[in-house]
């Protein structure tokens, strides 16, 4: 099955990391028959082993873990790889979320959850560009001097330092210094950065974003760089 004519020689490589069998089987039949190539393993430990030799596209990655759980397989995955990560977690537990998404998760999915809407998910994150073209800045706007982002060589930096960004928060910030000034909502951020067939909730974003802020050095009550527009959306600050 040919996913798309401009697809890597390979089909997308998701790995699924989890220690129930029946989930994993579950999750690999249905990527398999969207012809994804699926490689799985049943804990952290040999998860991160095999996302060093293999170089997934995506990780599906379980919370609740034997061993190193699926917070720390994150924190551990994004010292050398980019890869999309969709996490899975418990019913009710948003901390085990909202943790995941601050140590570089892309997306999460609460257990129970439908094959389908797993599915769908990954799609969704890997129709996600990792670069970008730049687009024109409008006439009188611009980003902050201190701010340099340079799409082509997915780069950012603050005040001429480095700063190691996540996929998705490098796409939020680059969003919005495409529109300098410009308030984004919620539901555009995920339009541009997710994808419009994205099934999740806003919720999203406003933990990238407190990332994103965090690792700029950017005082939400005293913006530099990203503001909030209360009830709205967010802008990046123009000099």
């Amino acid at each position: 099955m040919q996913l798309n004519p401009a697809a890597p020689a390979h089909p997308p490589r998701v790995l699924v990391v989890d220690d129930e069998p029946p989930i994993v089987d579950l999750v690999r039949g249905y990527l398999e028959r969207e012809g994804y190539e699926v490689l799985a393993a049943p804990d952290g430990a040999r998860g991160l082993d095999l996302a060093r030799t293999s170089s997934p596209d995506l990780l599906v990655l379980d919370v609740m873990l034997p061993g190193l759980d699926g917070i720390e397989v994150c924190r551990q995955l994004r010292t050398f790889s980019d890869a999309y990560v969709l996490m899975l977690t418990a019913r009710g537990e948003e901390i085990d979320r909202v943790v995941g998404l601050s140590v570089g998760a892309d997306d999460y999915l609460v257990k129970p959850f439908s094959p389908r809407e797993l599915v769908a998910r990954v799609k969704a994150l890997l129709r996600r560009p990792r670069t970008t073209v730049a687009a024109a800045t409008p006439p009188g706007a611009a980003p902050p001097a201190a701010l340099a982002l340079d799409e082509g060589r997915h780069e950012v930096r603050v005040d001429g330092a480095p700063v190691e960004l996540t996929a998705t928060e490098f796409g939020i910030l680059a969003a919005l210094v495409r529109d300098p000034g410009v308030v984004l909502g919620r539901a555009a951020l995920l339009d541009r950065i997710w994808g419009p067939d994205f099934v999740g909730d806003d919720h999203l974003v406003d933990v990238h974003v407190a990332n994103l802020r965090r690792k700029l050095g950017d005082d939400p009550e005293h913006s530099r760089f990203v503001e909030t527009v209360r009830g709205v959306g967010y802008r990046l600050v123009t000099r």
